[in-house]
């Protein structure tokens, strides 16, 4: 298990490290760099001279080798640079940020299991039923709307039907009020956690539609064990390994997927931060946020891959 651990962690540094020169190039081809975003349009007013040592400040004029060195150089030592429109560090910004958006992926994973896994496992015990017919409803729903329409329609109901948008009084942290900010987390968090649930819920009923006619599960029956016990101890430990392989895709996905949500509920996270940057040509932020969305996401995979090891001895060998 050591052993594994250690060769995933290797994985992750030497991909993070990828994806860190794969930002900063694309960054670099956008048009416009960090003076003429700092100056705007006043930046044409300036002298040759000027410009130049602008450039010397911001370390513009140097090799891309070297810029990307000096950055990363910083990131590592945990300095992630100033943002150009706030004069505020970016250490700062990411810290008043990333709590929100852990909020919020929190929720809506939980929602989402509720959801898949609940649906999943009704679905599966009572095909062509009522409830099987609503969770494929509820499924196709999740898997065929994209979450900006999901969330703009849930905007617009919310506050021209009965005017009720909770976010417009501003984010209030859970030590705070922890009422009002369960209001501003739950549409954003149910938004996604339709289009999570959908997938798991799909992966949840076919998975225990496959393990449900087999020897043990009989067994288990003929052995007079309960109904419950026989479906959350067996059934749905059996089909557990595709069910936590679609949650941790989800998972990962959904760290995406709050960039979109989070901007159209007004939310202060990563995602409207990163949002608000790239229209800024906040490069320092930029670049900050999506290298932390990376590592989220390679450490979900990590995660979800060890996960299979403590859940299915099988999986060691």
């Amino acid at each position: 298990m050591l052993r594994q651990i250690g060769r995933r962690l290797l994985t992750m540094i030497v991909t993070l490290f990828g994806v860190s020169i794969i930002i900063f190039l694309i960054l670099r081809l956008l048009p416009g760099n960090e003076v003429t975003a700092s100056l705007g349009v006043s930046a044409g007013l300036l002298s040759h001279s000027q410009l130049a040592a602008l450039d010397r400040y911001y370390g513009i004029g140097k090799p891309f080798y070297e810029q990307y060195a000096s950055w990363l150089g910083s990131i590592l030592t945990g300095n992630l640079g100033v943002s150009l429109q706030s004069r505020i560090a970016v250490a700062s910004l990411v810290g008043a940020a990333l709590p929100v958006t852990l909020e919020l992926a929190i929720a809506a994973m939980i929602i989402g299991e509720v959801i898949g896994v609940g649906f999943g496992v009704l679905g599966a015990l009572h095909p062509a039923k009522l409830v099987d017919n609503l969770g494929q409803g509820v499924s196709v729903f999740g898997l065929s709307v994209p979450t900006f329409i999901i969330g703009t329609g849930m905007v617009t109901l919310l506050a021209s039907v009965f005017h009720y948008f909770p976010s417009s009084e501003g984010f209030v942290s859970i030590t705070a009020d922890p009422w009002l900010n369960i209001q501003q987390i739950f549409f954003p968090a149910l938004t996604l956690g339709l289009g999570i649930g959908a997938a798991i819920m799909k992966s949840t009923r076919t998975a225990i539609l496959e393990v449900v006619g087999l020897n043990f599960v009989r067994t288990a029956r003929g052995k007079g064990l309960s109904r419950r016990v026989v479906i959350w101890k067996h059934l749905l430990l059996a089909a557990l390994i595709p069910v936590v392989t679609m949650s941790g895709i989800q998972l990962g996905y959904l760290l995406g997927g709050t960039v979109v949500v989070e901007d159209i509920f007004v939310l202060p996270g990563l995602g409207r931060l990163l949002i608000t940057s790239i229209n800024d040509r906040d490069f320092a932020v930029v670049q900050s946020v999506t290298l932390i969305y990376a590592a989220g996401f390679i450490a979900v995979n990590m995660l979800t891959d060890l996960l299979y090891t403590w859940i299915d001895p099988r999986t060691r060998a």
